[in-house]
């Protein structure tokens, strides 16, 4: 239903993965981030195991386990287009369940396909859903950018919305990325907006394609800030689709 309103609205859908099949994800659309990444986080991400990652019933299932990978306690997956798919401007559409508990740390976003040339914050990053267990009724969004202040490698900014058990049923997280805009949705409603400034260091370095990402991180700078609780795992992170529009 989503998509035949969106089409009539004016878009049409460009890229897609229904996850209308079973195993692995579509290596032609998914590649993996590998190992301990970023923020600290506790969990090594690993490269096609199905362990981690699956299509199982209709669903991408994202699994954060206590489960050895490389000697490793805990593991998990991060898949991404990179090097598959990328996109400038239009509209990326996620409907997801995302896992509770102290720790979890589920994630939507995406980054500048030239991050290994220019590095982040340069590249730009886009977060169209953060969740953290430690805030359980709040979903958030934000764009981060090369700080203006020379003593500061980064900037920010962000909004979050305030909602009742958004862990309890899927939900439609969305993007709608404009020249001179950022929208961000939570199933129909708009909840944050960033405008292009024309600045590049003031928060509108999002006029290059960039490529998706969707992890699911345990404890790390944000996701532990009260802790976290091991006794939980394992968590499920569960993808119904993703799809990305453009405009006629």
């Amino acid at each position: 239903m989503v998509a035949s309103v969106l089409l009539l609205a004016g878009w049409q859908v460009v890229w897609s993965d229904e996850f209308a099949y079973s195993g692995l994800p579509d290596p032609k659309k998914w590649t993996y981030e590998v190992g301990f990444v970023r923020n600290k986080e506790l969990q090594y991400y690993t490269v096609g195991d199905s362990k981690n990652a699956r299509v199982e019933n209709g669903n991408l299932v994202i699994e954060c386990r206590k489960d050895p990978a490389m000697g490793n306690p805990i593991s998990s997956a991060s898949l991404i287009t990179l090097g598959k798919a990328s996109w400038l401007y239009g509209r990326i559409e996620v409907r997801a369940k995302v896992p509770a508990g102290l720790g979890s740390w589920p994630a939507i976003w995406m980054m500048g396909t030239d991050r290994s040339k220019v590095g982040w914050p340069k590249c730009g990053e886009i977060d169209i859903m953060e969740f953290v267990g430690h805030n359980p009724d709040k979903v958030h969004a934000t764009v981060h950018f090369p700080s203006s202040d020379p003593s500061k490698r980064n900037a920010s900014k962000g909004g979050n919305l305030t909602t009742l058990n958004p862990w309890g049923d899927f939900h439609v997280y969305s993007l709608e990325w404009f020249p001179d805009r950022l929208d961000f949705y939570y199933d129909d409603r708009k909840y944050f907006s960033v405008k292009n400034d024309g600045l590049e260091t003031q928060g509108f370095r999002f006029d290059k394609p960039c490529y998706l990402l969707i992890n699911l991180a345990f404890g790390g700078t944000w996701g532990a800030q009260k802790g976290v609780d091991e006794s939980i795992l394992p968590i499920r992170y569960l993808v119904d689709y993703v799809r990305v529009f453009r405009r006629k």
